[in-house]
């Protein structure tokens, strides 16, 4: 594609959004693999990151971290016009915690549309080895594969089992991957979340029962025993903090969404509990290969997950609306192949 141009999605600054001209790849790294991007979703980070709240991220930035594409060239063990799902957190494979099989938690990370240019794009270069095959999939499909990946993760760290009573605090995109996924391990599965809205539409959606506005009728439904796993998945520091109370005794704390605030808790009550407080950063492959598995097995409807499809054009045009009232949004996908 010598000479020619490609689009990319880039936030110039915060709050503001632009489709830029710029050269074709031309040149791939040893081991790296070219690819067209078909669809991409978009994040709350990317909203984050056109509305200036991203603490690390440098400006301008090509958006885009959940990507589907299509291999162009034979080679690195695959041929072209392989659908696949591109796992977006570069590791540097030599850390410690890479050295340990936990590359989703790297030191040096550098996640696509964040610490590097993003996928919002014509075209991309990866590692081989973060693509991972998505035959059976559409490339929408695909496109939802890392946010999906995200709660999976989380649920897998939190060991819950068949018959647990669990709690998923937080009904965005995150939490509803989380609820989803608990659900399929067997769990007994309710929300937490202040607006009716989105509880309504996780009832609707995908048969969510049991819905709550307020902690106390959340610990109502257990008798006040609490629930054996909690995921947070609020981003806001006060919820977690309140969600410690929510917790069995014997049970696990998962905090799935990040904060910059120091997070406190109550000593004594955290002890007797002999709580498990959890991190849960990104995903792995396994991860992946849960919801691209999920999918294909139709355990998870994707079509429930996409709240629309947008041309590049039409992102542009709609993406500051989009992030000032997201609130009900499940997954906006860019459809970027012809």
């Amino acid at each position: 594609m010598s000479g020619q141009m490609m689009q990319f999605g880039v936030v110039v600054e915060p709050g503001k959004f632009a489709i830029e001209q710029r050269s074709a790849i031309t040149e791939v790294p040893e081991g790296w693999v070219l690819i067209d991007i078909c669809a991409v979703g978009v994040c709350g980070t990317d909203y984050h990151i056109l509305e200036g709240k991203h603490p690390f991220l440098a400006y301008p930035r090509v958006i885009g971290h959940e990507l589907s594409g299509r291999v162009t060239h034979d080679g690195n063990g695959w041929n072209a016009g392989d659908l696949v799902v591109v796992n977006p957190y570069l590791s540097c494979g030599s850390c410690r915690a890479c050295e340990r099989g936990k590359p989703n938690c790297c030191y040096n990370i550098e996640v696509l549309g964040v610490h590097r240019d993003g996928g919002l794009a014509t075209q991309l270069a990866v590692p081989s080895g973060n693509l991972y095959s998505a035959e059976g999939l559409s490339s929408i499909q695909a496109a939802m594969v890392e946010f999906l990946a995200i709660g999976a993760h989380a649920v897998r760290r939190s060991e819950v089992a068949a018959g647990d009573n669990v709690l998923v605090t937080g009904v965005g995109p995150i939490g509803i991957g989380a609820a989803l996924f608990a659900r399929l391990k067997g769990a007994n599965v309710s929300l937490l979340d202040l607006s009716d809205a989105r509880l309504n539409s996780a009832a609707e959606k995908f048969d969510f029962k049991q819905g709550y506005t307020s902690i106390d009728a959340a610990l109502g439904h257990t008798d006040g025993a609490g629930f054996d796993v909690v995921f947070d998945a609020t981003g806001h520091s006060g919820a977690i903090e309140a969600g410690f109370k929510t917790v069995a005794h014997g049970g696990s704390y998962v905090l799935v969404s990040v904060v910059k605030d120091d997070i406190t808790f109550h000593d004594p009550e955290f002890h007797k509990r002999e709580m498990r407080l959890i991190g849960s950063r990104n995903a792995l492959k396994q991860d992946f290969d849960w919801v691209m598995d999920s999918f294909k097995n139709n355990l998870i409807d994707a079509d429930k997950l996409c709240s629309s499809i947008l041309s590049l054009e039409e992102l542009s045009a709609q993406f500051s609306d989009l992030a000032a009232d997201r609130a009900e949004l499940i997954k906006v996908i860019v459809r970027l192949e012809d």
